[in-house]
């Protein structure tokens, strides 16, 4: 593995995944030409998924063939765990216009160094919560959790197990997800023989 501390080892594009209190750094060489450091500023501008004020901004430096995007340990020390949507900016310098040239979404994961943080995806925890409700054994922070407004201890059956099948996709989906970028097979590979 080449040493990820080194900027020309830097991967071209988003990472999918940070972890809270790690170093990133990633780069992007599709725009250089046209968009050249000396003349425009490139930013990327993430929120978190549910409207909150987490925000986070990055803005890239310009190299000879690409913009470097560097992230550091004391600021992702700072993000709350969770999905971000990303637009990634680009505003000319002289007159502070702004177009936007790509969007996409990452997850922030807890560090499990840090306060034995829950590894689980929010999908995975209320699959979790909604089984325990489901199968009477549900524990005592169930009612702090809640759907579109709904405290799940409100819920009726038919809304719990139609949320529960909902989770049960989403993180049978996060599954696939891991698998393909390990290159393990998943349910949703389909083997020719010929």
């Amino acid at each position: 593995m080449a040493n990820l501390f080194d900027a020309s080892n830097a991967p071209e594009g988003e990472p999918q995944t940070i972890v809270v209190g790690d170093f990133v750094q990633w780069k992007r060489s599709d725009f250089i030409a046209d968009y050249p450091s000396a003349d425009y500023t490139v930013r990327y501008v993430a929120r978190i998924s549910g409207g909150g004020s987490n925000e986070i901004t990055v803005t890239g430096t310009g190299q000879t063939s690409h913009y470097l995007f560097t992230v550091s340990s004391d600021d992702s020390d700072s993000f709350a765990s969770g999905h971000y949507y990303y637009q990634l900016e680009i505003e000319r310098n002289s007159d502070n216009e702004r177009i936007v040239v790509d969007r996409g979404h990452f997850m922030v994961v807890p560090d499990l160094d840090v306060n034995q943080a829950d590894p689980r995806s929010h999908a995975e925890i209320m699959l979790g919560k909604i089984e325990s409700l489901l199968s009477g054994k549900a524990d005592s922070d169930v009612a702090s959790y809640s759907i579109a407004g709904r405290s799940l201890n409100k819920m009726t059956f038919e809304e719990l197990v139609n949320a529960r099948d909902f989770y049960r996709r989403e993180v049978k989906q996060e599954t696939n997800e891991i698998d393909i970028k390990h290159g393990r097979k998943n349910s949703s590979t389909i083997q020719v023989r010929f």
